[in-house]
């Protein structure tokens, strides 16, 4: 007589096949950022319906060797916003070495860039945190709310040029690339 399955064995062994596909995931993400020399992972926080200004900060970071996180090119975050959502988000903000909150004005006002910041707040500390401001207008005025400015903020002299961002923190300035290395 042959064994049939049973709803426990069933998941058993479907928990099992999930933490082993998460292992070759983990994996294989780590094999490609050696591939392509990433040395840092990055959450970005941000405002989803800013998908041009997303999609512009991943390549800059990309283009400074850092591997990006977002949260919808993750194939783990459910389509409609649940618990689950916020579980994975916390995880992410974790496992990533540093977090960055792209404040444009809509990104300064929704809950949950605000929810996320506070949670990298009590994983990441001040050093690992930077705020990266973008204006409407090109008079490089920033006037986020006063809890932004505890953080070290992103600057530029030039837009176009990577090596001439820094990351600016009461009265000291270091280049971009050598904060994200830290």
């Amino acid at each position: 007589m042959k064994n049939l399955l049973s709803k426990k064995l069933l998941s058993s062994v479907a928990s099992s096949l999930n933490e082993s596909v998460q292992l070759k995931n983990q994996a294989e993400k780590k094999r490609e950022r050696k591939k392509f020399s990433y040395e840092t992972s990055v959450f970005l926080s941000h405002k989803h319906d800013e998908k041009d200004i997303i999609q512009q900060a991943i390549v800059l970071l990309n283009k400074l060797g850092v591997d990006v996180y977002v949260d919808w090119l993750d194939s783990g975050i459910p389509a409609n916003t649940n618990e689950y959502t916020a579980t994975r988000i916390k995880e992410k903000i974790r496992e990533n070495e540093k977090f960055i909150l792209l404040a444009t004005e809509q990104a300064i006002r929704s809950r949950w860039c605000n929810w996320e910041l506070g949670y990298g707040d009590a994983f990441k500390y001040g050093e690992n945190i930077a705020i990266m401001p973008i204006t409407e207008k090109e008079d490089n005025i920033f006037s986020g709310s006063e809890y932004l400015k505890i953080y070290p903020i992103i600057t530029s002299e030039y837009t176009f040029v990577p090596g001439t961002y820094y990351v600016e923190h009461k009265g000291s300035r270091i280049p971009l690339q050598k904060w994200l290395q830290k």
